[in-house]
């Protein structure tokens, strides 16, 4: 179908969608002929009946065999839940989430945790999107394999390899995304009731997922520089966690990079106490250069690596990996199939390969690192003019962990904010202590709208 028959069945389809929201076709009323409403419109019968057939998709038609289209039922009343912000939402580790996933177009979100899509490589995915559609019958409509595309898992491999992180094709099996990929995790080596270890703060969807399998979280605060190596060491002898969860690259919230020395001996802890880590590397490719990887340190013995392209080229195309020991492999596996039937979507996988695959992605990322660094600083200024103190200076990526001006509540900012259509990101959703309540969160990608910061000097100025 051309670009032009899709605009005018799109017209048929908003006119009877008019009537139906007008209330001149009542649920239960007969639409207008094909033939009649298709000279009405000035367009082709065809055009009638694809627009036909997609109301009834969407379940506001119903066809009759033999006697035509009626309405099934009238528009739902529009009711205040669902316009606008949920303000009364408890701001706990969901809460920036939620508002960021639920906010329409016109709502600015400096608290989210990805990059604007005018700052992923369209010309890429739009590239791999028209060669998707040129693949094999089976990897449009079947199940993918248990292990996931093996091109994929060598292109990953190969990848891994450049970060200092050794592992074979075998080791890495694709999931649904990186969150799913931690989740398969969690079930693998998780009972209700274990200990996780995580750095306070920390990314707040650990905190989420971690909950929902019902075990007990400890933190341990971070530093500059990675875990406060005392109290690491103290929460390992005094709680005996099953798995240290953590982002050593690039650590979000706080942007903070693990040095060589606390690095090693984190592993040397880790091992002492018997303990298995998760390191989730999603923002690895904003790095110019890696920073000690707790996996590549390891060689994956106790090390289990997480990863995903969602921050990076596409949040809507969701693939995530794993890469593990042998002898965990196969029970990850399993239970992949018994939770998801399978491993991440051929088609998904396929369009990931296809925009990796040549030099468009590298030069993507290389632009994306200056387009960062530059947003950083300004972000970095024009908050330290609000009175926002910097923690620590990240090297790279998305985020600035900075602290309230005059011991201000992030939370209740964060409330005032979103009252005005900007959502943040408060220090206390990060943290498993709820000790970050002078801290905020901010993605400097998504700062770019002056509003952010006008918005920002009313909360702060009113608290």
């Amino acid at each position: 179908m051309s670009l032009a028959e899709t605009t005018r069945t799109a017209e048929v389809m908003d006119a009877i969608r008019r009537r139906v929201t007008g209330r001149a076709l009542a649920p239960g009323d007969r639409l207008p002929s094909i033939r009649g409403f298709a000279s009405a419109m000035r367009v082709s019968p065809s055009t009638v009946v694809e627009a036909y057939d997609r109301l009834a998709a969407e379940g506001l038609i119903r066809s009759r065999r033999g006697s035509g289209f009626y309405v099934v039922g009238g528009a739902a009343p529009l009711t205040l839940a669902e316009v606008g912000p949920r303000l009364d939402r408890a701001v706990d580790p969901l809460w920036v989430s939620r508002q960021s996933l639920d906010a329409g177009p016109e709502t600015l979100k400096p608290g989210c945790g990805w990059l604007p899509a005018d700052w992923m490589p369209m010309t890429e995915l739009r590239r791999a999107i028209r060669a998707l559609a040129r693949a094999d019958d089976a990897t449009l409509a079947d199940y993918g394999g248990a292990r996931g595309s093996p091109a994929l898992r060598r292109l990953l491999a190969r990848r891994m390899a450049d970060q200092g992180v050794e592992a074979a094709p075998d080791q890495i099996i694709l999931t649904a995304s990186g969150t799913h990929a931690i989740d398969l995790v969690c079930r693998f080596l998780l009972r209700p009731g274990d200990t996780v270890l995580v750095d306070d703060p920390c990314y707040f969807n650990f905190l989420a997922l971690l909950r929902a399998h019902q075990v007990e979280i400890v933190g341990a605060p971070f530093t500059p520089n990675g875990p406060d190596l005392a109290a690491f060491e103290k929460v390992l002898a005094e709680r005996r966690p099953r798995l240290y969860l953590t982002n050593s690259g690039l650590h979000n919230p706080t942007g903070a990079s693990l040095s060589p020395q606390v690095a090693h001996r984190v592993l040397s802890l880790a091992a002492a106490h018997d303990v298995v880590i998760v390191e989730d590397d999603i923002f690895a490719d904003f790095e110019p250069e890696p920073t000690p990887r707790l996996a590549a340190l390891d060689g994956l013995a106790r090390v289990i690596r997480i990863g995903s392209f969602s921050k990076t080229l596409s949040a809507s195309v969701r693939c995530g990996h794993i890469a593990a020991r042998a002898d965990w492999i196969e029970g990850l596996i399993d239970l992949q199939v018994a939770t998801g039937f399978g491993a991440a979507s051929p088609a998904a996988t396929e369009l990931i390969a296809g925009a990796l695959g040549d030099g468009g992605y590298r030069r993507h990322v290389e632009a994306l690192r200056r387009r960062l660094s530059l947003a950083m600083r300004d972000v970095d200024a024009k908050l330290a003019r609000l009175g926002f103190a910097p923690w620590t200076e990240p090297r790279a990526g998305l985020f600035l962990w900075r602290r309230l001006p005059d011991g201000l509540d992030a939370a209740a900012v964060a409330t005032s904010a979103l009252a005005e259509g900007v959502v943040l990101a408060p220090g206390d959703v990060f943290s498993v202590s709820r000790t970050a309540s002078g801290f905020m969160r901010f993605n400097v990608a998504q700062c770019g709208d002056p509003r952010v910061y006008d918005v920002l000097a009313r909360a702060t100025a009113r608290k």
